[in-house]
C-alpha cells in the first residue's frame, strides 16, 4: 500500500481525498470537530505542496444533510477551504478546474447520490473524473462497500493518507497487545460485536462486556433484565462467550422503572442493583459502582487497554460508568487505545483526549479492523498498488 509520502509531484495536481467529515451538526453549528482536526495534517501536507485538494465525504445516513457547515468548521481549522454544493457533473468539474493550487474544495455529501452506498461503478467513474490521484484518509468508513471506498481507488493512482496510516499502525499493534491487557467493549448490537469479542478473547487477558451489549449476556446467564434493550442474539453463541473465563460482565447496574426511563430526570430516579436484583418492570441503563471498581482494579494492573463503546445509555444522560472508566484509563499509565462516538465524546467533555495513547476516528471500522486485521477500503488500496 502506497503512502501519500510516495507522491513525487504535487504542484497544480487535482487530488481527491476521502476524508472523515461525518460530525454532528445542531442548528447549523458543528458540535464536535475531532475528526476534522485529525484529517487537517493530510490536507495541509497536500495543499502546502501546491496540490489542488478536492475533499469527498458524507454526513448522516440518509443523504439528506449537507456538508456546508462542516466546510465552514474545517475552514476555521485550516486556511483556503471552500464548499461546492454538488458532487459530480460538469459544474463540479468546472469548480475543480477553477480551484487555485494550495486550496481545498469540499464537495457536497456523497450520500446524496444513491450510487455512493450502492457502489455504482458509474458514480465512481464520475468521481474519478474530478482528480488525477486518490488519497484515502477516512478510516471510519473503510469497512463500507461504498463507491468512494472500494471502487474509486481502482480507477486512479491511490495512496493512504497520514491519518489512515496512523490508524492501521496503532490498531495492528492493538491486535497483539503487551500483557497484561484489558479490552472493554460497550455499546449495543451483539451481531456486530460477536466476531471481535471472539478475537479479543484470544489475545487479551480480560475482556469486559458493558453497555446495552451486556444485557444480552446477563439474560443468557439467567438474570432478569426487565424491559432493557436486548438484541436477537443466538443464546448458544452468547453462552459460548460467557463460558470463556476471560470474559467479564457487570456485577451491579443502575436501573429505572420502565415507565420513567425517558423522563428528563430519569438519572435522578435510578437505583443501584445487583445483577441478580433487577425487577421485571425495570430498565438497565448503566453499570454500578462495584463494576466501576472492578474495572479500575484491572486497569491499574494493565499494560495495554483497548476500549470501544459507551458503558451506559449515554444519550439518556447515564454517563457515570463511561465517565468513570475514561478517568481511570487516562490515569492508568497503560498504553490506551479508544474509539467509538460516545466514547470519544466522553473523553472530549472531560478534557482527557491528550491522556490516551491513541483515539481512533472509527467505531464500527475499529472493531472490524481489530477482528480481521484489514478492511475493504484498505484492501482496495493494496489491490491498486
Amino acid at each position: 500500500m502506497r503512502s501519500l509520502r510516495d507522491i513525487e509531484v504535487f504542484e497544480n495536481i487535482p487530488m481527491l481525498v476521502r476524508a472523515p467529515l461525518n460530525e454532528p451538526v445542531e442548528n447549523g453549528i458543528v458540535t464536535d470537530t475531532y475528526r476534522l482536526r485529525r484529517v487537517v495534517p493530510t490536507l495541509r501536507y497536500l495543499a502546502d505542496r501546491g496540490a489542488r485538494v478536492i475533499v469527498l465525504s458524507h454526513i448522516g445516513e440518509k443523504g439528506t444533510e449537507t456538508l456546508a457547515p462542516i466546510a465552514d468548521a474545517l475552514g476555521k481549522l485550516t486556511p483556503g477551504v471552500s464548499f461546492f454544493p454538488e458532487t459530480i457533473g460538469e459544474r463540479a468539474r468546472d469548480a475543480v478546474r477553477n480551484l487555485a493550487p494550495g486550496c481545498i474544495l469540499v464537495m457536497e455529501n456523497l450520500r446524496r447520490n444513491p450510487g455512493e452506498t450502492g457502489n455504482d461503478p458509474a458514480f465512481a467513474k464520475e468521481l474519478a473524473a474530478l482528480g488525477d490521484l486518490f488519497i484515502e484518509d477516512s478510516f471510519d468508513t473503510c469497512h463500507r462497500l461504498h463507491a468512494s471506498i472500494v471502487t474509486l481507488p481502482t480507477l486512479l493512482p491511490s495512496y493512504a493518507g497520514l491519518l489512515l496510516e496512523q490508524e492501521i499502525a496503532t490498531l495492528s499493534d492493538a491486535r497483539t497487545p503487551e500483557h497484561p491487557a484489558l479490552a472493554v467493549i460497550g455499546g449495543a448490537k451483539f451481531h456486530s460485536k460477536e466476531a471481535v469479542l471472539e478475537t479479543l478473547l484470544r489475545s487479551y487477558a480480560h475482556v469486559f462486556v458493558g453497555g446495552a451489549l451486556a444485557n444480552d449476556f446477563l439474560k443468557v446467564a439467567g438474570h432478569e433484565v426487565g424491559k432493557s434493550l436486548i438484541s436477537d442474539a443466538d443464546p448458544a453463541k452468547v453462552q459460548a462467550l460467557i463460558d470463556n473465563p476471560k470474559l467479564m460482565l457487570p456485577v451491579d447496574v443502575r436501573v429505572v422503572a420502565a415507565a420513567e426511563a425517558n423522563a428528563l430526570d430519569a438519572h435522578a430516579r435510578a437505583r443501584v442493583a445487583a445483577v441478580s436484583d433487577v425487577h421485571s418492570d425495570e430498565v438497565i441503563l448503566d453499570q454500578g459502582p462495584r463494576t466501576d471498581a472492578a474495572l479500575e482494579a484491572l486497569a491499574q494492573k494493565a499494560r495495554a487497554i483497548l476500549w470501544n463503546g459507551p458503558l451506559g445509555s449515554y444519550e439518556r444522560g447515564f454517563v457515570d460508568g463511561t465517565d468513570s472508566f475514561a478517568r481511570v484509563v487516562a490515569a492508568s499509565g497503560a498504553h490506551s487505545v479508544i474509539g467509538g462516538g460516545d466514547t470519544v465524546a466522553s473523553t472530549e467533555k472531560l478534557g482527557l483526549m491528550t491522556h490516551f495513547s491513541f483515539v481512533s476516528t472509527g467505531g464500527g471500522a475499529m472493531l472490524s479492523y481489530l477482528d480481521k486485521g484489514t478492511l475493504p477500503g484498505i484492501n482496495a488500496l493494496e489491490d491498486e498498488s
